[in-house]
């Protein structure tokens, strides 16, 4: 029951539509871009998961960064799982891939309203509609995908391209993983399934680690039979499409032509009415969040308002467009994450908050010169670096810094049981 839940958080309906798009681009090397993907979306969020274990939750691993710089990486990461992408990435996902092919002839930003408003009505009556509905549109939208991958398995849509479309299928595969936002999304709901796990009895330390192992690899398994068979649909679409099709688009036609018109009607319903659901649990986690930074001052239903008129609006800037302004904001958000969940793992042995904030901070600075390069800035030594071309060009500052961190901010007085102890 914890791995189904789990899966279900991981398994947006808008993740729906990266591995067609990585398949397609990727063509004769679409597993070597499936694999980077799955590592980059489903094993660094397992590892998250179980950095929130070891540390007791998101504002324990934050923690080692200090106050202030702790809450804006945490602000950060849920605006971009909230109001700003994720959010309205649902919105756009619904319009394009449930509104247009049903109803064509609907205004985008009409329809962006309504979608929203319905948003916020069950937000702030906190129906336990979507709690039912949800449970029943994960396995629906699984079954779903099962039987159109079945189907294009048995006859495909056509042979891979000989050659892939993409300069660098390794690096595709870690950027559609990173847009995926999933690690970003266990930090803010990781919780839930630790709890869940205490609940039903697993409340030693050895025992939850055992169930959310099993767990993890109940939706592993689930999201390795999606995402690859996915993946292969896309490559078998390569010869069809070319590479500057839009991204929904590419699903609603390949689904259509293996399951039909009646086929792409009800696929249409069940996304559309999942990514609801979807909608309706980040509003609500963004808004408690902010609730809470802001000690009340803002009450949960006029953050839940305002987060639904943002998304409103930003949803109407359309799929593309949005995956497009994810990209570069992800990409500084990532690697300092990333460098505190790899760091809880090892937290017994580099116990000073130094190392912690160095490195985070060598990840953080190669990540913004990351960006800069994306908008016209000479930054050609970034390439120089190890792993550059796999997106992770931050892993050797952020051990330098690291270092640097171990030797100039020691404490000796360092408790590495109660970081906020006064002798810290």
């Amino acid at each position: 029951m914890i791995g189904f839940a789990l899966f279900s958080m991981f398994f947006g309906a808008g993740n729906v539509i990266f591995p067609p798009y990585l398949g397609l681009v990727s063509g004769p090397e679409w597993i070597l871009g499936f694999v980077c993907y799955y590592i980059a979306d489903i094993g660094l969020a397992l590892a998250a998961l179980f950095a929130l274990l070891d540390r007791g939750g998101a504002e324990q691993l934050m923690s080692d960064l200090g106050p202030v710089p702790a809450n804006i990486l945490m602000t950060a990461i849920v605006l971009c799982i909230g109001p700003m992408l994720a959010i309205p990435r649902t919105g756009a996902t619904t319009f394009e891939l449930s509104i247009q092919p049903l109803l064509p002839g609907v205004n985008p930003v009409v329809f962006s309203l309504i979608y929203f408003g319905l948003v916020l009505a069950l937000c702030i009556q906190e129906s336990a509609v979507v709690d039912i509905v949800g449970k029943f549109l994960t396995p629906a939208l699984f079954v779903g995908l099962l039987a159109l991958i079945v189907v294009g398995v048995v006859k495909p849509l056509g042979p891979v391209a000989p050659v892939a479309a993409a300069e660098n299928v390794p690096g595709e595969g870690i950027i559609s993983g990173y847009q995926t936002m999933d690690v970003l999304a266990t930090l803010v709901f990781g919780y839930i399934v630790l709890k869940s796990a205490e609940e039903k009895g697993y409340t030693g330390e050895k025992a939850r680690k055992k169930i959310v192992a099993s767990a993890g690899l109940v939706a592993a398994l689930g999201l390795l039979v999606v995402y690859m068979g996915l993946s292969y649909l896309g490559a078998t679409a390569s010869t069809f499409y070319d590479p500057g099709i839009n991204r929904s688009a590419l699903v609603l036609n390949i689904v259509g032509r293996l399951l039909g018109r009646t086929g792409l009607a009800i696929f249409a319903l069940v996304v559309g009415l999942a990514c609801v659901t979807t909608a309706v649990g980040l509003t609500s986690a963004a808004a408690a969040y902010f609730e809470g930074l802001f000690r009340g001052r803002l009450s949960y239903k006029t953050l839940v308002i305002l987060i639904c008129a943002c998304s409103a609006l930003f949803a109407n800037f359309g799929l593309d467009q949005i995956i497009a302004i994810a990209a570069p904001v992800l990409g500084i958000v990532y690697p300092p994450t990333l460098v505190l969940i790899l760091l809880a793992f090892f937290r017994k042995w580099l116990p000073e908050k130094g190392i912690h904030r160095m490195a985070a901070l060598g990840a953080l600075l190669v990540s913004l010169m990351e960006a800069a390069e994306g908008f016209g800035l000479p930054m050609a030594f970034l390439h120089r670096l190890p792993l550059s071309s796999l997106g992770f060009g931050w892993i050797l500052p952020a051990a330098f810094f690291g270092v640097l961190g171990a030797l100039f901010f020691k404490s000796k007085e360092y408790d590495p049981i109660d970081p906020d102890s006064p002798t810290n």
